[in-house]
């Protein structure tokens, strides 16, 4: 298993591997671009080179990218979710050309519709993004917290859209702080093992890409996605002992998100390591 944690482009794309490396990270994750919109930085030549020359000499192995914040294929806006799916597209390819393992994303909210007119429209814009895609980067599905219509906070929604796409690039990206406010225990030996062992029937570990591993400001089942370092919320250190160290994971990659807090990646990560057997 692999730790690491998201970090600043700044500067340029070909940063990302030096400061990985700063923090201590063993993989890490990246915005490509602006999480809040904009034009996104070229990807040249000479980016690509560097950004791969920079892996070579920080020693990461892998990376992966977070879209912007602001999709949303379950929007009844025409606009908002067609650009959706155009950004998608475009993270893929710059992902496919910076050699990204994959690009997550939240797949948004369905407020607006009924229950089946968001299923059917996130399926086609699923389908949509991957039409004639070649690339080796695979899009990722990141779980919700569940607030409101929030899409993708369970495993059987999660696994639906994998059987409706199953010849298609598509993974999963789970994020500890959001299954455990949409109900799913994390904070013992045991709590983990029930999780994991849903997951595999429900949607299938073959299909986990990566996980973002995130403590919780909130109780279980709160709906409310606030991240925690971790240790100093609600699932405690006693769960990620347990998730870092759990047989059927030793492939999947582990990456923090607390840049907003201070020092939060650095301790989480470096706790990650000292739990890591």
């Amino acid at each position: 298993m692999k730790l690491g944690a998201h970090v600043s482009i700044a500067g340029g794309l070909p940063n990302a591997p030096t400061n990985a490396k700063k923090l201590g990270c063993e993989v890490f994750q990246i915005f490509s671009r602006s999480p809040r919109g904009g034009t996104p930085p070229e990807i040249t030549a000479e980016v690509k080179t560097d950004f791969k020359a920079a892996m070579k000499e920080n020693q990461q192995e892998r990376f992966y990218i977070h879209a912007p914040y602001f999709t949303n294929l379950g929007s009844s806006n025409k606009r908002i979710y067609h650009g959706t799916i155009e950004i998608l597209k475009q993270e893929l390819h710059r992902g496919d050309q910076l050699g990204a393992v994959g690009v997550m994303f939240h797949l948004g909210s369905g407020k607006d519709l009924s229950e089946e007119d968001t299923k059917k429209q996130v399926l086609d814009g699923l389908k949509e993004i991957l039409k004639d895609y070649k690339g080796k980067t695979k899009l990722l599905l990141e779980n919700s917290a569940g607030a409101g219509k929030i899409i993708g906070s369970t495993f059987e929604e999660l696994a639906y859209y994998l059987k409706k796409t199953a010849a298609l690039k598509l993974g999963i990206c789970l994020d500890t702080c959001h299954l455990f406010a949409s109900g799913y225990d994390m904070r013992s030996q045991a709590a983990i093992d029930d999780t994991i062992k849903q997951f595999d029937q429900t949607v299938g570990l073959k299909h986990l890409a990566v996980i973002h591993a995130n403590d919780s400001k909130t109780e279980l089942n709160s709906h409310i996605d606030r991240h925690e370092i971790i240790g100093e919320g609600k699932i405690g250190i006693k769960g990620f002992e347990s998730l870092v160290n759990h047989s059927k994971l030793k492939n999947v990659d582990l990456i923090v998100e607390t840049p907003d807090l201070k020092d939060g990646d650095a301790i989480s990560l470096n706790l990650l390591k000292k739990l890591r057997k």
